[in-house]
């Protein structure tokens, strides 16, 4: 008989945490090498306990068991932009199984969608989380979509809370509607992906121009070169309202330059 709860689901909330670093760490790697990023955002919770001992009830799952068969009581969803980003997460994914976590199990709701039309690839993983015990592996579960699937899946949540899961029969078929459109609405976008793609690196890439930019300013300055620092900062001003991505460039070398000067100088 299990008797601490909270005991119980403290490498729960251990996994959340060390899997939200990780695929928030993959997301920030694209991004600081200027290239579009598969994953938008990541979430992750713990479920209650309330909700565990209700699931367990309704698969017949006896309070020993719930470990091994409530595959969900930790989960993480990865939210893309673009359906094809699905895909690229899923191979991310199992790139790293056998390394840091171990795939039980893979759903695919794209292709099954469910009655409701819910719509969503679903990953069970097995995950060790070093605790003050020792090594514990769990279960965990990785649910990837769009944003406009977490949109659509959200509100079906909501309904089914208020409900308890007995949605009346004419907001089942608005809901199923409102999937549909949330498909369509992602096939657009779909058509426009490598345009809007494109349109997000060159913004990532003009922002860290920027930010590189911006800090080499506040180098010189600190080398005293405060007239320099003046120029160029009102040339810096007129070149980022333009946005041009080549003069941007050109004035970080031309900074770059300065200051390699200025420390020989300062060497001699």
């Amino acid at each position: 008989m299990i008797k601490d709860w909270k005991h119980l689901l403290i490498p729960y909330e251990q996994a959340v945490e060390e899997l939200k670093v990780k695929f928030k760490s993959i997301r920030n790697e694209y991004r600081r090498l200027d290239e579009y990023s598969p994953i938008e955002f990541v979430t992750g919770r713990t479920k209650k306990m309330s909700s565990i001992l209700n699931k367990a009830r309704k698969r017949g799952v006896s309070l020993e068991e719930i470990e091994e068969k409530i595959e969900d009581i930790a989960g993480i969803r990865i939210m893309c932009q673009f359906v094809g980003d699905i895909d690229r997460v899923v191979e991310l994914i199992r790139e790293r199984s056998g390394r840091d976590l171990t795939i039980v199990e893979e759903r695919n709701y794209l292709e099954s969608i469910k009655e409701s039309g819910y719509r969503s690839y679903h990953i069970i993983i097995k995950y060790p989380v070093h605790t003050a015990l020792g090594e514990k592996e769990i279960l965990a579960e990785i649910q990837i979509r769009t944003l406009a699937m977490n949109f659509w899946a959200t509100i079906e949540h909501s309904l089914n809370y208020k409900f308890r899961h007995n949605i009346p029969a004419d907001i089942k078929i608005r809901l199923k509607n409102a999937a549909e459109a949330a498909f369509m609405l992602d096939k657009e976008m779909s058509e426009i992906r490598y345009e809007v793609m494109d349109a997000q690196e060159k913004f990532q890439a003009k922002s860290t121009l920027i930010e590189e930019i911006l800090i080499k300013l506040q180098d010189l300055y600190f080398l005293r070169r405060t007239e320099e620092v003046e120029e160029i900062r009102e040339r810096f001003f007129i070149i980022q309202e333009k946005g041009d991505i080549k003069e941007l460039k050109s004035l970080r070398n031309q900074i770059d330059e300065m200051m390699a000067r200025y420390e020989m100088e300062r060497m001699l």
